[in-house]
């Protein structure tokens, strides 16, 4: 259990680029619906290329056909998994400052257990009450910053599309473990977490296709191109190959949940880098309470299993 939780936190570091640059983006005036898509196409770009010189063209081939084989299952699995919780997570940040995203962003620590539920998958009662722990700490993280104040506005743009968001992702997630694991030749293929991530990224692009063509926003700016790469780079493939790597090394309810709350260490991450980065304050004593709840959280996931 320890070797997925140290996963997960080195994934959930990685992730919390995604708040801090989106955010930079925003607020430098690029439109959310690029910095969306541009990821996407760059991380399949990224993993194609990856699996190219690493596998070769034969290994290529056959992931697309698997991809074209199933057709339907990809543009499910991804446009879900990927492209609602994107779309939601980019227009978030175009209303929100990126610390209210990345706090709303783990109440998915608490629709996970419940998504595995719809799935026909029980999660223990203890490992329920430790994600609550964790999930108190990260209120208390933003409990003060919360007290100052925000519009309604502010809270439907900036919160509601995080909480559909926080729905998808694990969705997304769980139909790629179940075909992780229910055998076959699409199962080997899926034990490659470059290719596991690649699927679902090919089954988004549709989706971003359709919002960019619905919304017509205008054209990228520069700065916007490259803040995207550096997301789709760190986020998108190595923080996504290595959370689904640590996620998908089992089909256990319980280990599955523990990996999904390790993304409430995205919260300290993003609050260091906006500091650093955006001039954002560090956290009071109240802040530094909620911090060593997450600790406490995560830690009764590690320990807490008999």
């Amino acid at each position: 259990m320890s070797r997925l939780l140290a996963l997960g936190l080195v994934a959930a570091a990685l992730f919390s680029v995604t708040f801090i640059l989106n955010r930079a983006i925003s607020l430098g005036g690029g439109p959310w619906q690029w910095s969306a898509a541009l990821r996407y196409g760059d991380m399949a770009l990224l993993l194609g290329g990856w699996l190219m010189v690493r596998r070769g063209p034969a290994y290529l081939a056959v992931v697309v056909r698997a991809f074209v084989h199933r057709l339907g299952f990809w543009l499910c699995t991804g446009g879900v998994g990927f492209g609602v919780f994107y779309a939601g997570c980019c227009y978030a940040a175009d209303h929100a400052p990126g610390w209210v995203v990345a706090a709303t962003w783990q109440i998915t620590i608490l629709l996970s257990p419940l998504v595995l539920r719809g799935f026909g998958l029980r999660v223990p009662l203890r490992g329920i009450v430790f994600l609550l722990v964790a999930f108190v700490g990260i209120v208390l993280i933003n409990g003060q910053r919360l007290g100052d104040g925000i519009g309604l506005e502010q809270l439907l743009h900036g919160v509601v599309p995080v909480v559909i968001a926080a729905v998808a992702y694990p969705v997304g997630n769980q139909l790629l473990n179940r075909a992780r694991h229910r055998g076959g030749p699409e199962a080997a293929l899926l034990a490659d977490p470059a290719t596991a991530v690649l699927l679902p990224t090919l089954g988004a692009l549709p989706f971003f296709a359709l919002l960019l063509i619905a919304t017509m926003p205008p054209p990228p700016t520069p700065d916007q191109i490259a803040s995207t790469a550096v997301v789709a780079l760190f986020a998108g493939c190595l923080a996504t190959a290595l959370f689904l790597y640590a996620r998908n090394l089992s089909a256990e309810p319980y280990r599955i949940a523990a990996v999904d709350a390790t993304q409430a260490g995205e919260v300290g991450f993003a609050l260091l880098g906006e500091t650093l980065l955006l001039g954002e304050p560090l956290p009071g004593l109240v802040g530094w309470l909620g911090l060593a709840a997450v600790t406490a959280g995560l830690t009764g996931f590690a320990l807490g299993r008999k």
